[in-house]
C-alpha cells in the first residue's frame, strides 16, 4: 500500500482518481478548494464517496508526511481566460502549483502534475509531441505553461521530482458543466437546445477519463522530469461527436450555433509516442463507448432528479 495525495479531489478527473486509487487499496488524503468556476454542489456530488479536505492550496500547507506521491490536479479550467477573471487563474494555477512544487521539493516528495494540450495553441505540425513549442491561445494555457516551467525550475534549483501531463479534451462521467459533452448529452436528456460554439469543423483528441486515470497513475513510475501527452487514440470533429450522440440516445439535438469562443484552438491531435515507449500507455476507450458510458451517466442523473 502507498500514501498518496490528490488535490482537486472533488474535481472531474480527481474524483475518478482517487476512486481508483483507493479501489487498489492505497491509503489517499483527498483535497479540494471547492472554488465557484462552477456550482460546488456538483463537487460535492462527485466527491460523495470520499472524505475530501477543504484546502486553498495558495494559501495553506499540505500535510506530506510519509506521502510517496502527490498528484496534483487542482487548478481553474477554461480557456475563457480573458479579463479580470485571469486574476483566479494566477492564483489557483500558477500560485498554487507552486507552492505545492516547493513543500514537495522541500520534503523530498514526487509531483505528477495535470498540464494540458492548450500550452500548444494553435500547433505547428500535427500530430503534435511534447518537442513542439508552445503556443498558447489563451491566459489560461499561459498558466499551465508557467506550471511546467515551475517545475523544471524547482527541478533544477532544489531536485524536485516531478512529472507533468498535457490532457487532451477529457470526457466522460462528471465531466465540468461548461464542456460540450455534458451539455450535449445533458441537452439530449431534458430535451434543451445546445449551443455550438463555432462551425462543428474544430477537432479534438477526445480522451475518456479512465484511460487519463491510467496514465496519471502509470506516471508516478515515470522519471523526473517527463512531460507526457496524454490523449485518445482517435481525431473527431465536433459535428461528428454531435452525430454520434444523436446515434447512441436516438434522439435528435436541437443544436443553435454561436460565434467561436476567444482562445479556442481549431484542432488538437496528439502524437502519444512518447508515454507508450516510456509507460506502456494507450488509450483503450473508443469514442463510442466513452461517449455512450457519459450518456448513460446523464440519463441516470435526469431520473434521480
Amino acid at each position: 500500500m502507498s500514501r498518496y495525495v490528490v488535490t482537486g479531489a472533488a474535481g472531474f478527473i480527481g474524483s475518478h482518481l482517487a476512486e481508483r486509487l483507493i479501489a487498489q487499496g492505497h491509503d489517499v488524503r483527498s483535497l479540494d478548494c471547492f472554488t465557484d468556476y462552477y456550482d460546488p454542489a456538483l463537487k460535492r456530488e462527485n466527491a460523495a464517496d470520499l472524505d475530501v479536505l477543504e484546502l486553498d492550496l495558495a494559501a495553506a500547507d499540505v500535510d506530506l508526511t510519509d506521502v510517496d506521491c502527490v498528484f496534483h490536479l487542482a487548478g481553474q479550467p477554461g480557456t475563457r481566460s480573458f479579463g479580470p477573471i485571469f486574476a483566479d487563474y494566477l492564483r489557483r494555477n500558477t500560485l498554487a502549483t507552486q507552492r505545492l512544487f516547493e513543500q514537495a521539493a522541500g520534503a523530498g516528495v514526487k509531483v505528477v502534475y495535470a498540464s494540458s494540450s492548450s500550452v500548444y495553441g494553435d500547433a505547428e505540425t500535427y500530430p503534435t509531441s511534447e518537442a513542439t513549442i508552445p503556443r498558447p491561445n489563451s491566459p489560461y494555457g499561459i498558466t499551465k505553461l508557467a506550471c511546467e516551467h515551475l517545475a523544471g525550475a524547482y527541478a533544477r534549483s532544489f531536485g524536485l521530482d516531478a512529472v507533468g501531463l498535457r490532457y487532451f479534451t477529457v470526457y466522460g462521467p462528471r465531466q465540468r458543466p461548461d464542456m460540450a459533452f455534458t451539455r450535449i448529452v445533458s441537452a439530449l436528456a431534458i430535451g434543451e437546445p445546445f449551443e455550438l460554439f463555432g462551425d462543428g469543423g474544430q477537432s479534438r483528441s477526445f480522451t475518456f477519463v479512465a484511460d487519463v486515470v491510467d496514465a496519471t497513475i502509470a506516471a508516478a513510475g515515470a522519471e523526473p522530469g517527463s512531460l507526457y501527452n496524454v490523449a485518445g487514440g482517435a481525431e473527431a470533429t465536433m459535428r461528428a461527436a454531435i452525430e454520434l450522440a444523436e446515434e447512441i440516445s436516438a434522439r435528435q439535438l436541437d443544436l443553435r450555433t454561436g460565434p467561436p469562443a476567444q482562445g479556442d484552438i481549431r484542432r488538437t491531435k496528439a502524437d502519444t509516442t512518447a508515454i507508450e515507449r516510456d509507460l506502456g500507455w494507450h488509450a483503450t476507450t473508443s469514442l463510442e463507448d466513452g461517449l455512450r458510458a457519459q450518456w448513460e451517466w446523464a440519463i441516470a442523473r435526469v431520473a434521480a432528479l
